[in-house]
């Protein structure tokens, strides 16, 4: 009998539109309309954007996440610089150099932190190095939130890290690829933990929201965008037909939904790690704040959870697995995974 794949626990990546991303993806194909952002869905997302974060900001659309991140650093660094961020950051670990490469060579100074976020104390270290010429000049901290272990930096965290950075004249970028899944779990406005402790630019994710595709980069500071719009198009990130990127947004951002998608997942997140533990004692390897779970499991388990189809990741450690909640997942696909691990772990 062919083994069922089962993807829903694996990325939320792997989770289809949400439906209001859909619906407005397919009123955006009743009709033409400009092109090259000149539609109205661009438009009117940016100005959704803007009413979001209650200010006045610069909005531009790109493909997917690595772009954003490693355009929106190129836009504030020089060949020259450097960047601090966590060693676990996607733009250390997954984005195969992009950001060195769109910034000319700019250096990424990967930091040690416990749970994903970034310490201080060794990025004072860092940067102690860095003191002449002969080493990159650090120009901006990138801080991921959520986090790429599943963790959250509360306003405080993130405040400490801008002053650290206003002190040293550094920019500050936020890696929002989950930053939906941060603001709710922090029950915060967007605009608390971002232009208001001061933060230049942000990478604001969409697909694992609930859209298929398309991120925003939002700088808070709009003399830092000045011609963005080249940068981008040199980089093949400008959509000739943008509706299609932007009308998802549209939907998301409206009412609340991509909130509501966010609280969702992380809600899905934290009654998946309530089940594991009553069955197994499994508990979290770092804190569950957003929509992540990450478990020791034996290779045993393992492997016999893939032979019944289920796709996870292993992350940081030999036993340690990700397990991720989408916007999408269902109770009835959290306790069809739960009930495979209790039968399959003794």
């Amino acid at each position: 009998m062919p083994v069922m794949h089962r993807y829903e626990l694996a990325s939320d990546n792997t989770a289809g539109m949400s439906p209001e991303a859909w619906a407005a993806l397919e009123q955006a194909n009743r009709d033409t309309d400009a092109s090259y952002g000149s539609d109205y869905w661009t438009q009117r997302v940016c100005d959704q954007v803007r009413e979001i974060f209650e200010t006045d900001c610069e909005v531009f659309f790109v493909f997917n996440g690595t772009a954003a991140n490693s355009l929106a650093l190129a836009q504030l660094c020089r060949s020259f610089h450097s960047v601090v961020c966590h060693e676990h950051s996607h733009i250390q670990t997954d984005e195969c150099g992009a950001p060195e490469f769109f910034s000319g060579g700019s250096k990424l100074l990967p930091i040690a932190g416990a749970n994903g976020k970034l310490d201080l104390a060794a990025v004072d270290a860092t940067l102690v190095k860095q003191r002449d010429l002969h080493s990159p000049k650090p120009r901006a901290i990138s801080v991921t939130q959520s986090t790429e272990l599943g963790t959250v930096y509360t306003g405080g965290e993130l405040g400490a890290i801008a002053e650290f950075a206003r002190a040293r004249s550094l920019y500050l970028h936020m890696d929002g690829a989950r930053f939906a899944n941060a603001v709710a779990a922090l029950d915060c406005t967007p605009k608390e933990i971002t232009w208001q402790l001061g933060f230049d630019v942000l990478s604001f994710g969409g697909t694992k929201n609930g859209t298929g595709g398309g991120e925003l980069v939002v700088f808070f500071k709009k003399e830092l965008a000045e011609e963005f719009d080249y940068r981008a198009k040199q980089a093949g990130q400008l959509a000739s037909k943008m509706r299609f990127l932007a009308a998802p947004w549209a939907g998301l951002l409206a009412d609340g939904v991509w909130l509501e998608n966010a609280r969702r997942a992380n809600r899905s997140a934290a009654s998946l790690a309530r089940k594991l533990r009553d069955v197994g004692g499994f508990e979290p390897v770092v804190p569950q704040q957003a929509n992540a779970i990450f478990l020791r499991m034996s290779d045993s388990l393992v492997a016999r959870l893939h032979e019944r189809g289920w796709h996870f990741y292993k992350f940081i450690e030999p036993d340690v697995h990700r397990l991720m909640c989408s916007w999408g997942v269902t109770d009835e696909i959290l306790d069809a995974f739960v009930a495979d691990v209790q039968e399959l772990q003794g």
